[in-house]
């Protein structure tokens, strides 16, 4: 079943220095072409379904005017919203403005997502990023004004030179705010990346493993920690990304975008040449039954409940431990069984050995 669905915008005024997305620096006439085979894709590929989630990220989907953000809206009113829809635009305090809010309140948008990732200056300045307190509270607060309780916030750890008691301040600042959720990010550094080009080092293990303890201990206090990495108020969790962690189909519309279809995983052009020339495409993936099977427990694993042994029953007709042999892993207690395969919270942190592991066995 068809219930979700992610719109990619690239453009952004600015490109940070960490950034891998799929991205593009803001031309006006660009994105207002842009917009115009966003739709056509849209109109072609979409099959009418009633959508639990429709989520816009990018880029900086709020780097676009407000004109380009109405149109880009109003094309989307062709997707079957539920009722509790849960309807995600991802924003920058940098180019949020009040007016901005009055029109994601029109056309529905109900959950905003901010990336703040530091309050120090020394880190934004590394990061190239340049909102300050004041004007993070002040969006925040007139966010709330307006309406928008549902409100995550990014924040960003393990960066160059970051000190645990400068990742402590940024965590008290964040739990200031009071969203409905936090998700938090160790910085990669991926290719292509300004950090690569500058052959810039990741921090000590032993400092990140410390870093994600502190997030977990501070947040964890206040907040539910759901996934390796996101916390969340009661009956706050990220619906739309629930969908990919429990292995969920969605449609992915936009340059660079990716769709889960069946048993098909789409993948769309990074080029904007191709895209604008309605070359979406640009290349599929057929999976086999126990390749969907292994993305089943290896997004499963992320969330802390883990993978339920009954629904792993009723959607593939087989049992987990007749599938993966688990018992090593089990016998270790790097992974536990209460009806449910799950890595307990302690050991979290070497989640990815795991699953390495995992897969292994």
């Amino acid at each position: 079943m068809m219930e979700n669905c992610y719109i990619h915008i690239p453009f952004c005024s600015h490109i940070c220095s960490y950034c891998d997305f799929c991205k593009l620096l803001y031309h006006e006439e660009l994105v207002d072409q842009y917009l115009i085979h966003l739709e056509k894709e849209i109109k072609e590929v979409y099959r009418g379904e009633t959508l639990e989630t429709i989520y816009i990220g990018g880029g900086t989907p709020s780097s676009l005017t407000v004109n380009q953000l109405e149109r880009l809206l109003c094309s989307l009113d062709i997707l079957n919203q539920s009722q509790k829809i849960e309807y995600t635009i991802e924003c920058n305090f940098e180019s949020m403005t009040e007016e901005k809010l009055k029109l994601f309140k029109k056309y529905g948008v109900n959950r905003l997502s901010f990336g703040l990732e530091s309050i120090h200056s020394k880190n934004l300045k590394f990061l190239e990023r340049k909102a300050s307190k004041d004007e993070i509270r002040e969006m925040i607060h007139l966010c709330k004004l307006y309406g928008f309780y549902n409100i995550n916030i990014d924040l960003m750890y393990a960066i160059p030179n970051e000190s645990l008691e400068e990742l402590a301040q940024d965590i008290a600042f964040v739990l200031s705010l009071e969203p409905t959720h936090i998700s938090t990010y160790s910085l990669i550094i991926e290719p292509h990346t300004k950090l690569f080009i500058n052959h810039t080092n990741y921090i000590d293990e032993d400092l990140d493993s410390k870093m994600y303890q502190l997030i977990c201990n501070q947040l964890g206090d206040v907040y539910i920690h759901y996934e390796i990495s996101n916390f969340c108020k009661k009956g706050y969790e990220s619906i739309h990304n629930l969908c990919y962690w429990k292995n969920k189909n969605y449609y992915g519309f936009g340059l660079g975008a990716s769709s889960y279809i069946g048993s098909r995983r789409i993948h769309n052009t990074r080029s904007i040449r191709k895209y604008l020339d309605d070359q979406y495409i640009l290349d599929y993936e057929k999976l086999k039954k126990s390749d969907i099977m292994s993305y089943e427990m290896i997004l499963g694993l992320r969330l802390l409940e883990g993978v339920s042994k009954e629904e792993f029953r009723k959607k593939y007709h087989q049992d987990i431990k007749q599938v993966f042999p688990i018992e090593r892993l089990l016998s270790q207690n790097l992974i536990c069984d209460n009806g449910n395969i799950y890595i307990p919270v302690d050991n979290m942190y070497i989640s990815n050995e795991i699953l390495v592991n995992f897969l292994k066995e």
